[in-house]
C-alpha cells in the first residue's frame, strides 16, 4: 500500500465490476492517437452497495475522477471542503488534489467511477463549473447515463485493440458531456450482425478460466490459424493469445483488488499452473509485479 493512499473496504462489493488500462498500453495506444489522447479513461468501475467503501490520497490522484451515486449515500472531503453525495448526485474530484470519501456506514453508496486525464480535461472541468456548483451537480437521467456507462466499460472488458480504445473514449466525451449539461442520448441502434473476430472475443471472453491453443480459437469460428491470426492482429493490434492473455490479467487485477486469494491461486483460476509464469506476465503487462499492485491498490 502507498504511504499517501489508505483502503478500508471488505473483499469486495457483490456485483462490482472494474477495468484498469495498462501503463503500457496507455503509453503506446492512448498517449500517441491524435483522435482520443487529448481526453481518455485510465481506469473505470462500478461498486453496488459498498459498505466499508473508504479511500484517502493525500497527495491526491494523478487522474481526474468522477464519482456518480446511483443509490445510498457517502461522503467526501476535498483539500478543506467536504460534501455530501445522495442519490443521483455526482462529484469530479481534481487530479493532484488531496482527497478522501466514503460510504455511509447505515445506507452506503452505489457508485459509478471513472479516472480519466487528457489536455482536454481541465477545459471540460472548467466548463463544468460554469454549469454547475464548482464540480458538483444531479442526474435527473439515471438510464442514459447507466447504459452510456455500460458501453464504455463493456468495450474495454473486450481488450485493448484501438478500436475498442477509440470506440470507448469516444464515447467518454459523451459521457462526461452529461455531467456537464445532464442532456439525454437517442436510443442505441441495434447492434450489427457480429463478425468472426467479435466472435472470437466472445468465446475467448467465455473462456477466461482455461487455457487455448491458436488451433482452437481458430476451429471456433471456422477459420485457418494462419488466417485467423493474420485477420485478428489486424483488426486488433494484437496476436490471439496476446489478447487472450491481456483479458486474463484483466481478470486477475479484478482478484487482486477484490479478494484474498492468494498469486498462485488466482493463476490457477486463471488456467496457469505455474506461478512464476503468471507472474512474469502480469508484470510485463502491467508493469509491475501482482503483490505489488495487490499493494498499490488504487481504487
Amino acid at each position: 500500500m502507498s504511504s499517501n493512499e489508505d483502503h478500508n473496504k471488505k473483499d469486495g462489493f457483490q456485483g462490482q465490476r472494474a477495468v484498469v488500462i495498462p501503463k503500457s498500453v496507455l503509453s503506446q495506444k492512448c498517449h500517441k492517437n491524435d483522435i482520443i489522447n487529448k481526453l481518455y479513461v485510465t481506469d473505470i468501475g462500478y461498486y453496488p452497495n459498498a459498505l466499508y467503501h473508504y479511500i484517502e490520497r493525500h497527495q491526491g490522484a494523478h487522474q481526474h475522477i468522477l464519482i456518480y451515486c446511483y443509490k445510498g449515500k457517502g461522503s467526501i472531503k476535498i483539500k478543506y471542503s467536504e460534501h455530501q453525495l445522495n442519490a443521483g448526485d455526482f462529484i469530479i474530484i481534481p487530479m493532484k488534489t488531496a482527497h478522501s470519501y466514503e460510504a455511509d456506514e447505515k445506507n452506503p453508496w452505489t457508485i459509478y467511477w471513472v479516472h480519466f486525464m487528457g489536455e482536454l480535461s481541465l477545459p471540460l472541468l472548467k466548463l463544468l463549473a460554469t454549469q454547475n456548483k464548482n464540480h458538483t451537480g444531479n442526474i435527473y437521467n439515471s438510464d442514459v447515463v447507466i447504459n452510456l456507462f455500460n458501453q464504455i466499460i463493456n468495450q474495454l472488458a473486450r481488450g485493448y485493440s484501438m478500436a475498442n480504445l477509440v470506440n470507448a473514449n469516444l464515447c467518454f466525451y459523451h459521457f462526461l458531456s452529461l455531467f456537464i449539461y445532464n442532456s439525454r442520448l437517442d436510443p442505441p441502434s441495434p447492434s450489427p450482425q457480429k463478425d468472426p473476430i467479435d466472435l472470437a472475443i466472445d468465446f475467448l471472453s467465455k473462456k477466461i478460466h482455461t487455457t487455448l491453443t491458436l488451433n482452437e480459437i481458430a476451429g471456433e469460428v471456422n477459420l485457418s490459424p494462419s488466417h485467423f491470426s493474420a485477420r485478428f492482429k489486424k483488426t486488433t493490434g494484437f496476436s490471439p493469445i496476446e489478447y487472450f492473455n491481456h483479458l486474463k490479467i484483466q481478470k486477475a487485477c479484478q482478484f487482486l483488488i477484490f479478494t484474498k486469494l492468494r498469486i498462485r491461486e488466482i493463476g490457477l483460476e486463471l488456467g496457469w499452473d505455474d506461478p512464476y509464469y503468471f507472474s512474469r506476465l502480469f508484470s510485463k503487462v502491467m508493469g509491475m509485479s501482482p503483490n505489488e499492485y495487490r499493494e498499490k491498490k488504487i481504487h
